[in-house]
């Protein structure tokens, strides 16, 4: 009985680093493009529709633990793509998904800001700010599906 104890403990030591997945801190996050409010099970939708291994792991070490009592999956009335008109050459998956797959979201918007990287802004139903998401590294597919997942149709797209 102590030598299975003892097997025991040696393997929780060992094997506790690969289980618990690396976390990183909030202005690591935001540099990768997440803000840290992402639930993990959003990664796993994301991981379905993304298929950079990367960028899901990223996605993982910057979530928040789903509660039981959480909803899995947050949507949001509608968002603003904000970019600087000035970078937007060093973005040309941005530019592609503005200029031929943004007519799809008619609730998702374009905004020109001064100096801003590109990032989405995640607006509730009263058009407020809920959510900030940097998308400098990201496909203009991943910003398609991830649109299609997390912001509502309006009322005459159903």
């Amino acid at each position: 009985m102590v030598f299975l104890r003892f097997a025991l403990n040696l393997l929780l030591l060992l094997f506790l680093p690969l289980i618990s997945a690396e976390k990183l801190n909030v202005k690591e996050c935001e540099k990768l493009g997440f803000t840290g409010l992402a639930l993990c099970s959003d990664c796993n939708a994301f991981a379905e529709y993304v298929k950079d291994e990367e960028l899901v792991s990223d996605c993982r070490k910057c979530c928040t633990e789903d509660s039981d009592d959480s909803m899995s999956k947050i949507s949001y009335s509608g968002a603003l793509i904000e970019v600087c008109m000035r970078k937007l050459v060093f973005y040309p998956e941005v530019v592609g998904f503005i200029e031929e797959e943004k007519e799809q979201f008619p609730s998702v918007k374009v905004q020109y800001a001064f100096n801003s990287p590109p990032k989405l802004i995640m607006l509730d139903g009263d058009g407020q700010h809920k959510e900030t998401i940097r998308i400098d590294n990201w496909k203009r597919e991943h910003i398609r599906q991830f649109l299609k997942e997390k912001v509502k149709p309006t009322s005459s797209a159903i």
